[in-house]
């Protein structure tokens, strides 16, 4: 695909991501029917935090795909999937922090270190937070090597948002289970090393 139809079809796929925002909006102030249910603030918290894994794990999925496809031009989507994936997470972290607990730093800060699974996932925000301050071409550019040591944070961020889903449902943890076993076939995916073409050749004479 060239990069001028991949710059085009950049923008229906930009408009998709926003699609779960834009459904949660509408249900928050009860358009069109919409509602998130009898506990409104823990829905809201909730589809996003899971909304924020969904394109965690979608960019984590884009390099396999690449790989398994051959199809190179699925890389210049990746940074705008974690860039979304981001997005939601300060969503989930801001409905929390806001909505919730009204700002009350006390309280967060007690919750945060008290609370298991919300001591994971705001340590996996933390670890977001610098790899989508460095997501520009020339953040790339001025961080050299180190942009890529950098950005390997994204996979224990990962690891740590799939734990802190596991301990928060407690009881139902399909879901999060089902979470678990596709980030460990991505991660296997990811960092097993493509076998060069001349020697799949030899190994077939």
């Amino acid at each position: 695909m060239s990069p001028g139809t991949t710059r085009w079809l950049k923008v229906p796929v930009f408009l998709l991501c926003l699609v779960p925002a834009g459904i949660l909006l509408l249900e928050a102030f009860g358009v069109a029917g919409l509602s998130l249910g009898a506990n409104p603030v823990e829905a809201l918290i909730h589809s996003l935090g899971t909304w924020s894994l969904n394109f965690l794990l979608i960019t984590l999925a884009v390099t396999p795909l690449r790989r398994l496809t051959g199809q190179a031009w699925l890389l210049r989507f990746r940074r705008m999937f974690g860039l979304f994936a981001f997005f939601y997470l300060l969503l989930h972290f801001l409905a929390y922090a806001g909505v919730d607990q009204r700002f009350a730093l006390g309280y967060i800060l007690e919750d945060i270190a008290e609370r298991p699974f919300i001591t994971l996932g705001f340590a996996a925000f933390l670890m977001l937070i610098p790899l989508a301050a460095t997501s520009t071409r020339g953040m790339i550019r001025r961080l050299g090597p180190r942009w890529k040591q950098l950005h390997r944070l994204v996979y224990p961020a990962a690891i740590l948002g799939v734990w802190h889903y596991y301990w928060l449902v407690k009881a139902d943890v399909l879901q999060p289970l089902i979470y678990a076993a596709l980030l460990i076939l991505l991660l296997a995916l990811r960092l097993r090393k493509p076998t060069p073409k001349r020697v799949r050749n030899r190994s077939l004479t």
